[in-house]
């Protein structure tokens, strides 16, 4: 069998892979053409011939499912569907003009965030549609702040990755329920609720998902357009032969105006509000827009990296100017974004011709009305199945994390987006305070770890357990133990049955944990002995780009050295290679040892079996 390949390490500056030495050998100084060349090469052409091509036909493509996308966060939200569209056209222009001085991501597209339509729609409840814009200008300013002192890197260092999952996962349920009812809704009321004509509106809702869900798994790598734009087409073809509800669009003019209410009317309470509302949508806002911006990069044809905080730039920006005309709020969405990169985009120039598709609805809304509402409801019930499932994710975390992430999800749907955040919060803290009580540790010790988690190279991936910073010597990431569960509540069986379902789960942070941070690796398909944890890390990289790789224990004999314990047995790696499953048995041993504050692994060596 062929071994995984031996790790590179990343430089810090230049982000690509290189061998690395301990004392690099002197090269001579590089003359003055080579360095042009190379300034050159830093900054490739962006208005050429060929990247307008492809932007062009990328962006027609996204904007044809971000109309329709459009349309159901609007109805979500509340909000008028042509104030909607204007919205993100107005943040495509922004997008575009930003990037060219300050670039963000490369081929993100922006639009109306499905996370905060329910906010909206609770604000409109709350403060009605003429105070929404005072609301969306208070958002922009936050926004302002936070990009201007670079508060990003502190949010996710503050706020766990687990709870925001639990928090969408809330947001998407709020959303698939209030469009289900459009997949069996009739034309014209009925005595009996069960007729002939609801059934054929369910049979076609069904069909509709079903093709959905077909196509998506099929082509979401390639082509993920695809299946939007086929319910899409099903619907308007739907529309044309059968008496089904269609969208109404009622036209509300665009006007300009100052995004500020009469004071001497609204109480200062509702002001009050108005602003907690504001930091609550800034505080998601930003948030989704980190996450977003993550994925967006790893979309990006060039492997170019983004920067989250000119993306902030991009948002809050075009989220002031949206509040002169009573817009929305915005951000880089992912089902657009993959869209446009896996179409073809190399720049933000296809932003422009995202924005010219909607411009047509825009100076057509009425065009709007041959979609029928059941096309809508299945792309809006997805896209809150997608926030849902996010919580997949948070299983990695732990079983503490997942039960939070679920108690945040049903807070933020029963209670309240902000409600549900800030209680599950406090829940967290005081679980942390208890533990640590427990451990003794002292009040003053707790702070400095709190505080120790802003520090500036710490990474946002860090744990409650580990502490994830970059090391500046060599690059890249180094991992450290922070604290572990109690030794009392574990034996070693359970301590050895928590890195099996690290690899299991191919959960980096779960299986490096383990290790002490001076520990000793001999992996099985490792040609050299590793000591700490950034080189512990790498092994485990190689390895998990194996296909669905598991481990799993066979036999295991255990000795004990007074706080020494061995385990040496046999487990059995596999994995797959073309669809053919591959079974690697090898022998094992772990010296690990047992302490007040959990179990270590000072010690592993693993080796195949001789064939």
């Amino acid at each position: 069998m062929s071994h995984p390949a031996e790790p590179a390490l990343v430089h810090p500056t230049t982000a690509s892979v290189v061998d690395y030495h301990p004392h690099p050998p002197k090269r001579k100084k590089p003359l003055a053409s080579d360095l042009l060349i190379a300034e050159k090469a830093k900054k490739p052409a962006i208005f050429t011939l060929d990247n307008l091509r492809r932007d062009a036909l990328a962006g027609s493509i996204t904007g044809l499912i971000a109309v329709p996308l459009t349309v159901g966060i609007c109805l979500m939200s509340e909000y008028p569907i042509e104030t909607g569209l204007m919205t993100v056209l107005f943040a495509c222009l922004i997008g575009f003009v930003t990037f060219l001085f300050r670039p963000g991501n490369y081929v993100g597209v922006p639009g109306v965030a499905a996370g905060l339509a329910p906010v909206l729609a609770m604000s409109v409840h709350k403060f009605g549609m003429e105070n929404m814009p005072f609301l969306i200008f208070c958002t922009s300013v936050m926004q302002a702040v936070a990009w201007k002192f670079n508060l990003q890197r502190f949010i996710l260092k503050a706020i766990p990755s687990y709870l925001i999952e639990g928090l969408l996962a809330g947001i998407g349920l709020k959303i698939a329920l209030k469009f289900l009812p459009y997949t069996y809704g009739i034309v014209g009321e009925s005595h009996e609720w069960f007729t002939m004509e609801r059934i054929k509106m369910i049979v076609l809702s069904l069909g509709a998902l079903g093709l959905f869900l077909h196509l998506f798994g099929r082509y979401k790598a390639k082509y993920p357009a695809v299946p939007y734009v086929a319910v899409v087409v099903v619907g308007v073809i739907s529309g044309m032969y059968m008496h089904i509800p269609m969208l109404h669009i009622e036209h509300t003019p665009l006007k300009l105006a100052l995004p500020f209410p009469d004071f001497d009317v609204i109480p200062p309470k509702m002001v009050a509000e108005i602003i907690g509302y504001a930091l609550m949508l800034a505080l998601i806002d930003v948030i989704e827009q980190v996450m977003s911006n993550a994925a967006i990069e790893k979309l990006d044809p060039l492997g170019r990296p983004a920067n989250t905080n000119n993306s902030l730039l991009a948002i809050w920006l075009a989220n002031i100017g949206s509040s002169f005309f009573g817009g929305m709020t915005n951000l880089d969405g992912l089902a657009k974004s993959a869209t446009n990169a896996l179409a073809g985009a190399v720049t933000k120039m296809s932003n422009l011709f995202t924005g010219l598709v909607l411009l047509i609805f825009i100076l057509d809304p009425h065009l709007l009305e041959h979609l029928p509402y059941f096309s809508l409801a299945v792309l809006m019930i997805f896209t809150g199945w997608k926030m849902i499932i996010g919580l997949t994710h948070v299983a990695a975390h732990g079983s503490y994390a997942l039960l939070l992430a679920l108690f945040c999800g049903i807070l933020t749907y029963t209670v309240g987006i902000f409600e549900g955040l800030i209680v599950v919060l406090g829940i967290h803290l005081f679980i942390n305070f208890v533990i640590f009580r427990h451990d003794h540790v002292p009040f003053i010790e707790m702070m400095k770890r709190f505080a120790h988690r802003f520090g500036e190279d710490i990474d946002p991936r860090s744990t409650d357990t580990m502490l994830v910073h970059k090391d500046k010597q060599i690059g890249g990431l180094r991992y450290s133990t922070i604290s572990h569960n109690a030794a009392e509540k574990k034996n070693l069986t359970d301590f050895i049955n928590d890195w099996a379902f690290g690899i299991n789960s191919h959960s980096m942070s779960a299986v490096v944990g383990c290790y002490d941070i001076n520990g000793l690796l001999w992996g099985t398909f490792a040609k050299e002995l590793r000591e700490g944890h950034h080189k512990i890390k790498g092994y485990f990289e190689h390895l998990f780009e194996l296909e669905d790789v598991h481990v799993k224990f066979e036999t295991g004999e255990v000795r004990q050295y007074k706080d020494i314990y061995i385990q040496s047995g046999k487990y059995v790696f596999t994995f797959k290679r073309k669809k053919e499953l591959i079974s690697v048995p090898a022998r094992y041993s772990f010296v690990c040892k047992k302490e007040k504050t959990g179990w270590f692994i000072l010690e592993h060596h693993s080796s195949e079996f001789p064939a």
